[in-house]
């Protein structure tokens, strides 16, 4: 028997045995069917893995299933073979004989077999030893592979594709010939050409990304309509060749759309100042998405222009973003550095034990404080800046007291030092006066060191010694003052017109000599009591009584032993302590 058909529909008869046989079989992943047409008969091959144990039976039974709802005219034989992949020779095959049903149209009936030295049996087949005998042939070397795999979902209207490959098996391609593509005109092909013409003026004249959108468009859905045109039509190559130009425009036009998307997103999120460096990069990040697919269209592509225009502004605005993370991480560094210090200020602080230690905890949270003043207000780490400004400002005042506090602590202690010593010098030149009044001085400047300064201690150690001190000075004050007024009542006493009298006064007595001269006069007024001495006008008369009372007096007021001698160094009165 022949049957009429093309190379075509048998390869479209093996696809849909092929996709019924993964749906039906459960035990295979992968089944390949080949058909051929060898003198007139029709012959169906399947192959499978040899790992697989398969059902032979069922599997003639799904092909027979297949080919009967083909509905043939009349009586169709057709030899079925099972064959593992790999092997040359099937191990097992069967004839298929279709009843009439009206659409196969075969004439003859010639049988096509292999021979027997080609087959091995299975219990279904019996082979005689003349079949073995015969020339060795394989009518499926040249028939091409097809390959598929289990599908994911059964199809059941595959058998509606089954009865259309049998129609166009059977009924000499007519199903085939009115595809579309196949006989008649092609307006998806007239389309595309059109377009892949049309497209690249479209793409020059655009000068947004709305319209650039547009293009995209209609590339898709003339892209869309080539599916339309079935594998075997003479122009599916052709309609391929036009799928993948259009397409691989429609991709270099939305590489440019996102870029003009993504610099639109940047362009709307610069309205708002940036609240942190993270805002700063991602925006960054963003120019640079818009700017890398765009500086990869040549000078040569339809896009050069409409890109180019863009990518100067771009990269503008791509280097502003730059310039303001660069100053903002300057700043941020200056933040963090003053973060730094100021934990370094606070260990200062706590571990301070003197002036000097207080001063360098001031000047420490003193540069913190600057720093954070610098940072200006539309910086994005201003507002950290202010709050820590909060934190650190009165740690910095109350620093600044207790420095202050310590330097002046210092400054008295100091200062009672040096009073002190200046009343040393002064106890040394017998300036008791001047002596009394710096150790009072100095007492009292040490007594006003802080109780909570470092100096307290200190200060309060010199407050007994300079007591104890200034007690003495006064004491010796009044002493000095004593003899003072005693040399000054004896200069009175011992001049009445004339030196009467010298006097010399030490801590324990007070001497008193009679000058030469009053001597004479008393002497002379001895030898002649009724005579006067004009020139002196001293009047001797009980004179020497009088001064012996006066002097008595000064002993006696100043503490002190006295002794009265005439010119000659005679003891004229003596006045003795307790005497």
């Amino acid at each position: 028997m022949k049957v009429a058909v093309q190379q075509e529909d048998l390869q479209l008869l093996a696809k849909t045995l092929q996709e019924q046989l993964l749906v039906e079989v459960s035990t295979a992943e992968v089944f390949e069917v080949k058909c051929v047409v060898n003198k007139g008969e029709l012959m169906i091959l399947t192959q499978h893995a040899s790992d697989v144990i398969v059902d032979a039976q069922l599997i003639f039974a799904v092909i027979e299933e297949v080919l009967q709802s083909l509905a043939p005219h009349k009586e169709q034989r057709v030899q079925c073979f099972l064959r593992v992949f790999g092997e040359q020779l099937p191990y097992t095959k069967c004839f298929l004989a279709l009843k009439p049903m009206g659409g196969w149209v075969a004439e003859g009936d010639e049988e096509v077999i292999f021979p027997s030295s080609s087959l091995t049996y299975s219990p279904l087949i019996n082979e005689s030893e003349e079949e073995k005998e015969e020339e060795l042939f394989d009518p499926f070397a040249d028939v091409p592979n097809l390959s598929a795999s289990k599908p994911g979902f059964q199809i059941k209207p595959i058998l509606l594709g089954a009865a259309l490959v049998g129609i166009i098996v059977l009924g000499g391609g007519a199903y085939l010939l009115t595809r579309p593509c196949v006989m008649s005109e092609c307006k998806e092909i007239q389309n595309a050409k059109q377009l892949k013409t049309k497209s690249p003026q479209l793409m020059r004249h655009a000068k947004s990304e709305k319209e650039l959108v547009a293009v995209v468009q209609q590339l898709a859905a003339a892209s869309t309509d080539l599916n339309v045109i079935p594998s075997w039509s003479p122009r599916y190559q052709l309609s391929q060749e036009l799928k993948a130009s259009l397409s691989g425009r429609a991709e270099k036009i939305n590489q440019v759309v996102k870029a003009l998307q993504t610099a639109s997103l940047a362009t709307q999120k610069v309205q708002n100042p940036a609240s942190s460096l993270e805002e700063l990069q991602a925006r960054q990040h963003l120019w640079r998405q818009a700017i890398a697919p765009l500086e990869s269209i040549s000078s040569s592509s339809e896009l050069y222009g409409l890109v180019q225009g863009k990518l100067l502004n771009y990269r503008v605005r791509l280097h502003a973003v730059n310039q303001q993370i660069f100053i903002e991480e300057k700043w941020l560094k200056k933040l963090t550095a003053a973060k730094v210090v100021a934990v370094a200020a606070e260990k200062r602080e706590a571990a301070a034990k003197s002036l000097n230690d207080w001063q360098k905890a001031q000047s420490t949270w003193l540069v913190v404080i600057n720093a954070l003043n610098t940072i200006p207000r539309n910086s994005v780490g201003y507002q950290e800046a202010q709050k820590l400004l909060v934190d650190y400002k009165p740690k910095l005042v109350l620093v600044r007291d207790r420095a202050t506090k310590e330097q002046l602590a210092v400054k008295t202690y100091q200062q009672a030092l040096s009073t002190a010593k200046q009343a040393k010098v002064y106890e040394q030149q017998n300036q008791w006066q001047a002596a009394a009044i710096y150790w009072e001085q100095a007492l009292q400047t040490a007594k006003k060191v802080p109780q909570d300064s470092l100096y307290y201690t200190q200060a309060q150690s010199l407050i007994e010694p300079y007591s104890a001190t200034l007690k003495q000075a006064q004491e010796k004050l009044q002493v000095v003052s004593s003899l003072q007024q005693t040399r000054t009542d004896l200069d009175k006493t011992c001049i009445n017109g004339i030196r009467i009298c010298t006097f010399s006064i030490d801590n324990a007595e007070i001497i008193v000599r009679l000058t030469p001269e009053y001597d004479q006069i008393r002497q002379n007024n001895l030898a002649s009591p009724y005579s006067k001495n004009s020139d002196t006008a001293v009047d001797v008369t009980n004179h020497l009584q009088i001064l012996r009372e006066a002097l008595a007096v000064i002993g006696e007021n100043a503490n002190l032993s006295l002794f009265l001698y005439d010119s000659q160094g005679q003891v004229i009165y003596t006045r003795t302590l307790g005497g």
